[in-house]
């Protein structure tokens, strides 16, 4: 009697110890182009910029080699200076590689912080009003705009107008509100929309359309935190309402 085979608890999966063995799609620049790069796991990008491996060892080995070095962490092995990099004796992590991955991650730094100071925060109606001020100001048909908000309300990227309507309609659908806010993964958003006419007054409309959008965030699980109307150019006594602060719609 043939004595059973013990079933393996390890996963299935491709070795990725011989880069050079795989099919060209499988090679971690070629997985990049294939996947796009938010889509590998840390090691395949590392290993874009470490290039190449060592004699025995594959360049995604190298990588995994030095991310568990730094307990998985990019974080971590983005803080490590050279001479810690150095220090770990990892073969094929020589002066040139190291100098390549601090560059990278110096440039992500530089990156997050020019972004950081450029957009604002959003902390109240009037400071949407400033965003699209210049905007609304000569527009003669109704436009609507999405501000995509991180966890602390600071603008993810500039306003985004979605749609264009007539004199007097410019609701988008919710999948056009939603649909850049969950692909940057936003915490929450603004949104606001003109009346040329320059009565910021909210119409029935306004309102049924804001508590539609507040249900499908719920959903989607990305908060919406008010609708501002801004009046335009035209003289009147209030330049914009905000449905939150009118109270005319519960945002919570």
């Amino acid at each position: 009697m043939k004595t059973p085979v013990k079933e393996s608890a390890a996963p299935y999966e491709i070795s990725l110890s011989r880069i050079k063995d795989l099919p060209g799609h499988r090679r971690p620049r070629e997985l990049a182009l294939d996947a796009g790069l938010p889509n590998v796991p840390d090691e395949v990008l590392v290993a874009i910029l470490l290039r190449a491996g060592t004699r025995g060892q594959s360049v995604i080995d190298l990588a995994r080699q030095i991310l568990d070095r730094h307990q998985g962490s990019l974080a971590r092995l983005a803080a490590a200076h050279h001479d810690e990099l150095r220090a770990l004796g990892i073969k094929g992590l020589g002066p040139v590689k190291i100098l390549e991955l601090q560059a990278a991650f110096e440039l992500g730094r530089r990156a997050a912080a020019e972004r950081n100071e450029a957009l604002p925060l959003i902390r109240e109606p009037t400071h949407v009003l400033d965003l699209l001020r210049k905007e609304t100001a000569q527009l003669d048909q109704e436009t609507f705009w999405v501000l995509l908000l991180d966890q602390k309300y600071r603008l993810r990227r500039a306003p985004e107008a979605v749609t264009k309507g007539t004199l007097d309609a410019s609701f988008a659908h919710p999948r056009e509100v939603f649909r850049e806010a969950i692909r940057m993964a936003a915490a929450a958003i603004i949104v606001a929309h003109n009346h040329p006419s320059g009565d910021p007054t909210p119409s029935a409309e306004d309102v049924r359309a804001t508590r539609q959008l507040i249900e499908t965030g719920r959903i989607v699980g990305i908060q919406v935190l008010d609708h501002i109307v801004i009046g335009g150019n035209r003289p009147h006594p209030a330049p914009y309402i905000s449905l939150r602060e009118a109270g005319l719609v519960d945002f919570k």
